[in-house]
């Protein structure tokens, strides 16, 4: 269609245009009222759930096929003198480093391209530490923390948690223990298996699986958490946190709401609710998985390990009850093996990622060394691909 080009440059622009519109009225807002968010700060005072009316009227809008028709546009080629003008003006609306691409700005022939590009070669070093776990995304650290209460839940904001049972699917291998097994259960972390991860606990979990209701179950100790924001501007590819086999993926076909501050404050369920792809497996230190959580606009995720998978398809009725797509990478009970700060996935818009994984808690191995994790974040900090989330160390023990 000779009128699509133009038709795509021009809403390219006027999106871009209204984008730094909204951040120049945001930057002149924030002057405003940063005073009060620092009292409020320092007072330890926190914004709580509060459903608003526009919340209401995101739930009756069709986002997905919003998003669907959007990504399309931005899927559109842009002609190759306009690129880096375009480019340029995202960046200055989102703060992004264009210095980093990997290539020139004229080779991201759609929005969509330049969305999802990769970086130079040493543009994110990652952390050599063996006894660290290091940030998949460039982004904000929302939440993190020990599941310790029943039901293994997340704050998502003040007032109001989710179910991690719920946001990696009712069938996750998530380590969960009825009440009377929670002090059996939870010492048998620090005998975790280290010599050959795959030959025990995911075949265990596979031949004997326990059914357990969630809400009266309790994490296992040494079950951690952390949810990581990525913005517009922020770089959009998913790395490994650590070594690790990845056994299980699953797609929910999910809602797409924004997931920006204001979302978290005012959506039920957010994460939950929204389409994900989840990756479930094993690392040295027991159980591990990350949860990448779409988002409005464009709303698809490319998963690098699986490239067919489509993500945001057209479907006749979005079922709440509807279960999720799975696939087992099962190669002799291992699944398929990810080194540390491999590309993973990657957003084609911002959104969320949810790590949730098992560590070392304060027990003794072999009964002469101890060990105890630790995040080395805090809520709010800004962190890059490859820096460290949380370190542990192996001390000996005095005798």
């Amino acid at each position: 269609n000779v009128y699509l080009l133009p038709g795509a440059t021009v809403a390219t622009l006027l999106m871009l245009a209204a984008l730094h519109a909204r951040r120049l009225y945001d930057d002149k807002r924030v002057k405003y009222i940063s005073v009060s968010v620092e009292d409020a700060k320092a007072k330890g005072i926190e914004a709580g759930f509060q459903p608003d009316a526009k919340a209401s009227f995101l739930s009756i809008l069709p986002l997905r096929t919003i998003s669907r028709i959007w990504g399309s546009l931005m899927s559109t080629e842009l002609p190759v003198q306009m690129r880096p003008y375009v480019y340029k003006a995202w960046a200055r609306a989102f703060h992004s480093n264009l210095e980093e691409a990997a290539l020139p700005l004229e080779e991201y022939s759609s929005m969509r391209d330049f969305f999802a590009r990769g970086l130079k070669a040493g543009s994110r070093p990652i952390d050599s530490d063996h006894q660290c776990l290091i940030s998949p995304v460039d982004g904000i650290v929302v939440r993190f923390g020990e599941l310790k209460e029943p039901g293994a839940m997340i704050e998502q904001v003040k007032g109001f948690s989710y179910s991690v049972s719920a946001l990696l699917g009712r069938n996750s291998f998530l380590p969960m223990v009825s009440g009377r097994e929670v002090a059996e259960e939870s010492s048998e972390i620090g005998e975790y298996p280290r010599d050959h991860p795959e030959k025990s606990w995911w075949r265990v979990s596979f031949s004997s699986p326990k059914i357990r209701d969630p809400i009266n179950s309790s994490p296992m100790k040494g079950l951690f958490y952390c949810v990581l924001y990525l913005s517009p501007g922020d770089y959009h590819r998913v790395h490994s946190p650590v070594d690790w086999n990845v056994l299980v993926r699953r797609h929910f076909a999910g809602h797409l709401n924004p997931v920006n501050e204001r979302a978290t404050r005012t959506i039920r369920n957010l994460y939950v609710e929204n389409e994900r792809v989840v990756l479930e497996g094993q690392w040295q230190q027991g159980y591990l998985a990350l949860a990448a959580v779409g988002a409005a606009t464009i709303g698809s995720i490319e998963l690098f390990i699986e490239p067919e998978l489509r993500t945001n398809r057209p479907k006749k009725k979005l079922l709440e009850s509807e279960p999720p797509a799975e696939r087992i990478y099962e190669r002799e009970g291992a699944g398929l093996t990810i080194r540390k700060g491999e590309e993973i996935a990657a957003f084609n818009m911002g959104s969320t990622v949810v790590l949730v994984f098992q560590a070392p808690v304060a027990k003794s191995f072999k009964g002469d060394t101890t060990s105890d994790f630790r995040f080395c974040v805090q809520r709010g900090d800004r962190v890059r691909v490859g820096e460290a989330l949380g370190r542990w160390r192996e001390k000996q023990k005095d005798h």
